[in-house]
């Protein structure tokens, strides 16, 4: 299980989607970009 803070956006998305990918359970956090955060979960 992973936590990925700032994942709706830039470097932190990615991250999110590569681990997620590579079959990691994540967490994602986000501060202002909901919507851009339900779309990388």
């Amino acid at each position: 299980v992973v936590i990925v803070t700032g994942a709706s956006r830039g470097i932190g998305k990615a991250i999110a989607l590569a681990l997620g990918k590579a079959g990691c359970k994540v967490l994602v956090n986000y501060a202002r970009s909901s919507k851009e955060a339900e779309e990388v979960s």
